[in-house]
């Protein structure tokens, strides 16, 4: 009993510590509310440690205390962010941000502290998609940005995404040294914070940006496909609708229910265009535009992703998202008709068939960790893609994921298909003729204690299976070691032999450095030598993808 009180005491008198120097009304209403009623529980959550960077930043959920997003991390943030850029390349820093609740108050609070470090600071015009951010980097030739995003997190999330001048989110060591400079930050009260002096920009910014994507297409590519557009209560429309008048495309037809930024995302349990029943709008949409549109197109929040829907009439309802290993075959397949030349690059959870449409077309290909943090930083990189939906088909305009550029180029590739009365699944068909069914699949599973990610991996690590889906374990690597051409990274990999009219298959299993789930990514590669033999293997592959997912969850404990 005495130390159970001298830990609540302890932790009382942190919350009162804090509450003195929270900056934010509302933070400290919460704060307050929660020390009077002597909630241990709820204040033991806030103050369980301090929010981490982690994929290019933070991105945690909106609170009061260390271990929540708030202005106060975020100045903190800032100022070890701005000590960083003192020390090695003081100059411009460009802030961008989304429309969630508090992104304008970080954005604000983050120009405030940079120029109080004797840096200059941009704030973007308004809420924008973070590929604007991203180009304006290198655009302004600035130093480091910020995009203050959670971008498909639920809507009680908030993030902080860093950028260098390379306009690529940071990788070690920056992050750990950045990391450092914010565990080095005193009291709030000794971070200097101007109360003006920074620059807002104005909507040139993003007219370059629009000019930039523009560019990205091919002379005299024909620019006929008609869409249904989603942002899903996100930053996008105004730039993705001017994207596609810019560039000669119909209007997109809006889905009116999501059209409009709102921060509670009411219409989605999630907004993320990968979660189950968040593209039924834009499907229902589709079903009742006539003529009938060629695609539907769905931009994430902070619209740096790209999902694709395309009329199918053995799905229910006539309309089927593709995967996002199939949209970034067609990318690929797209790029290398167009001309494109460079090196092509995944992600290691990314499909394989990737990699076979570059060695086809004689150009080399790069595998790397997950993150376009990584991506990026492909030498001679002409395209870049993983499974989540993320494209950079333009890295010389825009050093990341970019759903606006992305979905051009998918509209453009329609429109070259239909011209030749031709669809997307078309292509696909040919694409798995030509280098066999690349079949993915991904178990993902939401938790809301984080020790049950730490338990499954530890179980997989210590009793690897022998087989999965009856197909023996042919290597199983743990890449916490690393390999000869990837640093070491939380996450599994076995390859699988084949069997029967089974060529190979491929499981990778990691935590998600955006969200509280582990993640399971499958493929399974069967060859099929003509058109007439894709239904019986995609049947074949459904089955396969199914036991994998059962066989995994049975060994990790899920």
């Amino acid at each position: 009993m005495p130390q159970e009180t001298g830990d609540r005491a302890a932790l009382l008198a942190r919350a009162q510590e804090w509450l003195a120097e929270d900056p934010d009304l509302d933070t400290r209403k919460e704060l307050a509310g929660l020390i009077a009623e002597g909630a241990t529980e709820a204040l033991a959550g806030r103050f369980a440690g301090t929010l981490q960077f982690g994929t290019a930043g933070l991105r945690g959920e909106m609170g009061a205390g260390p271990a929540r997003m708030n202005r106060a991390v975020v100045i903190r943030a800032a100022a070890g962010l701005s000590a960083y850029l003192a020390a090695r390349s003081p100059g411009l820093v460009v802030i961008g941000y989304d429309a969630r609740h508090k992104s304008a108050d970080f954005a604000r609070d983050t120009a405030a502290v940079v120029t109080g470090a004797g840096l200059r600071a941009a704030l973007l015009p308004r809420p924008l998609p973070t590929p604007v951010l991203a180009f304006a980097i290198r655009h302004l030739g600035a130093v480091a940005g910020v995009a203050v995003t959670a971008s498909h997190n639920p809507p009680r999330d908030n993030g902080y995404k860093v950028y260098l001048g390379d306009g690529s989110q940071i990788v070690p060591p920056a992050d750990a040294e950045i990391a450092a400079g914010i565990a080095a930050v005193g009291p709030l009260h000794t971070v200097p914070r101007a109360e003006e002096g920074w620059e807002v920009l104005g909507e040139d910014i993003v007219d370059a940006y629009l000019a930039r994507t523009d560019a990205a297409l091919s002379a005299g590519s024909p620019r006929t496909t008609t869409a249904v557009y989603t942002p899903m209560h996100g930053v996008g429309r105004s730039v993705l609708t001017a994207a596609f008048t810019r560039a000669g495309f119909p209007a997109p037809v809006e889905v009116a229910e999501q059209a409009e930024p709102d921060p509670d995302f009411p219409t989605v349990a999630f907004p993320n265009p990968e979660e189950p029943g968040a593209m039924d709008l834009a499907f229902a949409t589709a079903r009742a535009t006539e003529p009938r549109p060629d695609l539907v197109i769905a931009n994430d929040p902070d619209a740096d992703r790209c999902a694709v829907g395309v009329p199918d009439a053995g799905a229910d309802g006539g309309w089927r998202m593709l995967r996002g290993d199939e949209l970034g075959a067609l990318l690929a397949a797209h790029l290398v008709r167009q001309g494109v030349r460079g090196t092509f690059a995944a992600s290691i959870v990314s499909s394989s068939l990737t990699g076979k449409i570059a060695s086809a077309a004689g150009l080399p290909y790069q595998e790397t960790l997950t993150g376009f943090k990584w991506l990026a930083r492909v030498p001679g990189l002409a395209f870049g893609y993983e499974e989540a939906l993320g494209y950079c088909v333009d890295p010389d305009g825009v050093r990341d994921k970019d759903g606006i550029t992305a979905a051009l180029r998918v509209a453009e590739l329609a429109a070259s298909l239909k011209a030749e009365d031709r669809t997307l699944t078309d292509l696909l068909d040919d694409l798995a003729v030509t280098h066999g069914l690349h079949a993915t699949d991904q178990l993902s599973v939401r938790v809301a204690d984080l020790t049950l990610i730490t338990d499954a991996m530890r179980r997989l690590r210590t009793a690897p299976p022998a087989e999965l889906a009856g197909l023996p374990v042919a290597a199983a690597e743990d890449l916490g070691r690393g390999t000869e051409t990837l640093p070491p990274t939380d996450g599994l990999r076995y390859t699988l032999s084949g069997a029967g009219d089974i060529t190979s298959a491929r499981v990778i299993v990691r935590p998600s450095g955006t969200e509280p789930k582990i993640k399971c990514y499958l493929e399974v590669i069967i060859p099929a030598p003509a058109r007439s033999a894709l239904p019986t293997a995609r049947a074949r592959a459904t089955a396969v993808l199914t036991r994998l997912k059962e066989d995994l969850a049975r060994h990790a404990g899920l």
